[in-house]
């Protein structure tokens, strides 16, 4: 009797769980309580859940993460994005789709430094869709392009939704050993080709729209007015890749280096304002933060009960090749990128998803790459992807009209992303043993 009883108890809680999510209980306590429902079905102590909480203060990585979103939340708060609109467009501004090119990469690289579409969509939307508009395109077209290059950046340093990837990928310890520094190499290829599909297609469509002549002295302006924010890529990257810094030591001074730029030298941003900045920023850090640790703990018990090693052996007997994996791969995260926000994606499913890819031999790096490419395009996958709405708002336009306006640029996002999971080489050009050549 009290064996069914437990086991009455157990499939209570299961039901009860489901419940709660659909009824939008916070992510971190519906992973949490499946972990502890997991461990109390296998009679294991629940002290392990809070080992596994504390045990992600060992990882270094994680140092990245505050510093890098602040980093962010900072340039947002000043008028970097201002500086980075017009320094593109005198860079690119004379190639034919100039404008729509200086969107792409504008959006591309503020996205990168913001770590969240969202605030791409509302920093830059308000400089690039009146400034497209003015240029000749079309508001349908410039409504698709704010809207989807939103999320161009998550594949390009310092992302911080790539460094995620990484610290969870690494806790898995599959055997396949990787570093942070190889995984932003491995997204330069691909946010490279992305870019430059959307620009061929708008070259092709709108060619002859919104040019501007070259001016040296437009350039020399624009780099005069962004003179503090330009040495920051340089000073990031230089300092991981020579060595000289590891990620989170770049982290901080990156973080440092922002501050001292955003409220000493422009001062745009008032001292009495850090605190408010930090708070924002560290909201969004705590909910990741906390959120890895619960899904840490429920990968623990998922590896536990073999949950990865069924799923492989499922997937073996269904799927016969790895390029059908991909293929499949690729629409459930497509999905779940339309249903989830970024940061829950990665921590959620790449406990499960990486240990069945690299049984079908598919670097780790190569799926983070994908993960992140198929995310991005999520973001604005109707019905319900999030930049969809965000922008909805922000430009006060129905989510039809912006549905209709998306979807050429989904389609050569589709193209990238097709050529980005059968082409490995693509990510793991600097590995020669990889597959990358």
């Amino acid at each position: 009797m009290t064996a069914i009883a437990g086991e009455a108890a157990i499939a209570f809680g299961a039901v009860f769980i489901v419940v709660m999510a659909l009824l939008g209980a916070p992510l971190f306590a519906v992973v949490l309580a499946a972990a502890m429902l997991g461990f109390l079905a296998a009679e294991v102590d629940l002290a392990v859940v809070a080992i596994e909480l504390y045990r992600i203060t060992d990882t270094p990585l994680l140092v990245a993460l505050p510093f890098f979103t602040f980093a962010g939340y900072l340039m947002a708060q000043a008028n970097t994005s201002e500086r980075l609109m017009a320094l593109t467009r005198a860079l690119f501004g004379w190639m034919p789709g100039g404008l729509a090119i200086v969107g792409f990469v504008a959006c591309a690289v503020f996205t990168a430094l913001t770590g969240a579409s969202g605030v791409t969509i509302v920093a830059l939307g308000a400089l690039l869709l009146p400034m497209l508009k003015s240029g000749g395109y079309t508001e349908r077209f410039s409504l698709g392009l704010v809207t989807t290059s939103g999320s161009l950046g998550l594949l390009i340093v310092p992302s911080v939704p790539l460094i995620l990837y990484g610290i969870v990928a690494q806790q898995l310890d599959l055997g396949v050993h990787f570093t942070i520094q190889q995984l932003f190499l491995g997204g330069v290829a691909p946010v490279l080709l992305m870019i430059a599909l959307l620009s061929g297609w708008t070259i092709w469509r709108h060619g002859n729209v919104g040019r501007h002549p070259f001016q040296a002295r437009a350039v020399w302006q624009a780099v005069r007015a962004a003179r503090w924010e330009l040495p920051l890529p340089v000073f990031v990257l230089g300092g991981i890749y020579s060595g000289f810094f590891a990620i989170s030591e770049a982290a901080a001074m990156t973080a440092l280096y922002v501050i001292v730029a955003e409220v000493f030298c422009y001062k745009e941003v008032k001292v009495r304002e850090l605190p408010g900045v930090m708070r924002e920023s560290m909201t969004m850090v705590g909910s990741i933060i906390l959120i890895l640790g619960v899904a840490l703990a429920f990968t623990n018990y998922l590896i536990d009960a073999g949950a990865p090693q069924a799923l492989f052996e499922f997937m073996q007997q269904h799927v016969t090749s790895a390029l059908t994996f991909l293929m499949l791969l690729n629409v459930v995260l497509l999905v779940l990128g339309a249903v989830l926000d970024v940061f829950s994606a990665v921590i959620i499913m790449t406990p499960l998803l990486l240990p069945v890819a690299v049984g079908y031999g598919i670097h780790p790096i190569h799926l983070g790459v994908i993960f992140l490419a198929n995310l991005q395009i999520g973001y604005f996958t109707p019905p319900i992807g999030m930049n969809l709405f965000i922008a909805s708002y922000r430009f006060d336009r129905p989510v039809l009209e912006l549905y209709a306006a998306c979807l050429p640029f989904m389609g050569v996002l589709l193209v990238a992303l097709l050529a980005i999971t059968y082409i490995p080489a693509l990510s793991l050009w600097f590995l020669p043993d990889a597959g990358g050549g």
